[in-house]
């Protein structure tokens, strides 16, 4: 999660929302990304989108079977639906985003009977930490 807090942090020094995330397999990191949908004038540019198409291209393959995604905060509904279509095994995030979030908040779409995907989910990873840096971006932007 610490490398996921360092892409958010990359994140807010180009005044993006600080979002971090990347894509473990088999103990390595393999792709990390911040958010973008600003800088990039992609409203898809999520860190999870980006660190997932990373992956992808790494491995050659768009499905990133036994992948690992850490991220800061919880993931919103388009990037559970990425995560769900790569067969991401395992989501770690570290504050729940009680707006927009799909893992658990306010939708559940990890273990949604109707997918033909489910997401083993650890939350609350650094949590504080996480949340702080979410609340600071807001509080100077208002």
């Amino acid at each position: 999660m610490r490398a996921a807090l360092e892409q958010a942090r990359a994140a807010l020094k180009q005044n993006e929302v600080p979002v971090g995330a990347i894509v473990v397999k088999d103990g390595e990191i393999i792709s990390q990304a911040f958010n973008s949908p600003i800088t990039l004038q992609d409203p898809t540019a999520h860190a999870e989108i980006l660190a997932l198409r990373n992956a992808g291209q790494r491995l050659n393959n768009y499905r990133l079977i036994n992948a690992e995604l850490y991220v800061t905060i919880e993931p919103c509904f388009m990037c559970m639906g990425a995560l769900i279509h790569a067969r991401i095994k395992r989501l770690i995030f570290g504050t729940y985003d009680l707006k927009a979030g799909a893992a658990g908040s306010v939708f559940d779409l990890t273990q949604h009977a109707r997918l033909n995907h489910t997401i083993e989910v650890t939350s609350g990873v650094l949590e504080q930490e996480c949340r702080e840096l979410m609340q600071h971006f807001f509080r100077q932007r208002r």
